[in-house]
């Protein structure tokens, strides 16, 4: 049956359905890199090496089963809390970090990343194998500036939140750091050293951090790396912060302050209720009401 007199481009709506589907499929794997580097590439690679987590270079050869990697992505602890095997040895393999559960991430963005990691893969030269973080020696310089940065004398250059905010770390003295988040006295150790947590440093994929650094990002070479030294230097002195030091010293300067300023309130409502009362008396002692 033909539609003659129709008037309609029949030729031309099959080529613009081709070509939405082409923009369509570009617009997803650019929608999944994106994603890869700001939540994923803290902790791994495609073909650089392992970081905090495997190199996921051919990671659908090692686990062919595919629903079972997108589950993994969707929700890791529900593999490692329910004695999966596979999960289990990843975690072994991880030093016990466990890979946190990713905001916002469903079963169709699961599969994209795992395309993703497949072209990638088969790449000569992938774009997500990361770069390298500086090998040069740190200084007391170094140290010095990551310990500013750390406690917030030093401003960080995109104004992101500073870490004493809600870590503690051992040697920081006065109210020592916050509770919020865990001591950092040995993360340098527990993600690997400068390899695995400087990447860490660039994009967090924590829920609580990964907000806060997506719009303020740290920048690499005037603040991470001075971290680094700092984190370094941290985990060759031992220990964990001695948080009750700064709990008491919390208290200290809280019941300190609340006391002057009751002294203050004193002062000032004292000179107020003299005003009142003086008046009074003479008003009735020149009556000779007594």
């Amino acid at each position: 049956m033909r539609h003659r007199g129709s008037g309609f481009p029949w030729p031309a709506a099959f080529l613009a359905s081709v070509f939405l589907f082409f923009v369509s499929a570009d617009g997803q794997a650019e929608d999944a890199a994106a994603f890869f580097k700001q939540n994923c590439a803290g902790c791994h690679t495609i073909g650089g090496g392992r970081r905090v987590g495997p190199d996921l270079k051919n990671v659908t050869r090692r686990q062919p089963d595919r629903k079972w990697l997108v589950d993994f992505i969707r929700d890791p602890d529900k593999k490692l809390n329910g004695g999966d095997p596979y999960a289990a040895k990843l975690l072994n393999e991880a030093r016990g970090i466990r890979m946190p559960e990713i905001p916002g991430i469903d079963t169709a963005l699961a599969g994209r990343l795992l395309a993703f990691i497949e072209g990638e893969s088969g790449s000569p030269d992938p774009g997500a194998k990361g770069e390298q973080v500086s090998d040069k020696p740190f200084t007391a310089q170094d140290i010095a500036l990551g310990r500013a940065i750390f406690v917030g004398k030093t401003r960080l250059a995109n104004g992101g939140p500073h870490c004493i905010s809600c870590h503690s770390i051992v040697g920081v003295e006065g109210l020592g750091g916050g509770r919020l988040a865990p001591d950092l006295t040995k993360v340098f150790e527990r993600l690997g050293g400068r390899k695995g947590l400087g990447p860490w440093l660039e994009a967090p994929p924590t829920a609580t951090m990964s907000p806060a650094f997506k719009k303020f990002p740290l920048k690499r070479d005037e603040e991470i790396l001075p971290l680094l030294a700092f984190f370094e230097h941290a985990a060759r002195q031992g220990g964990v912060a001695d948080t009750s030091t700064s709990t008491f010293n919390f208290l200290l300067i809280g019941l300190g302050g609340a006391v002057v300023l009751l002294i203050l309130f004193d002062l000032l409502w004292l000179k107020r209720f003299r005003a009142v009362r003086k008046p009074m008396i003479l008003g009735l002692d020149a009556r000779g009401e007594k």
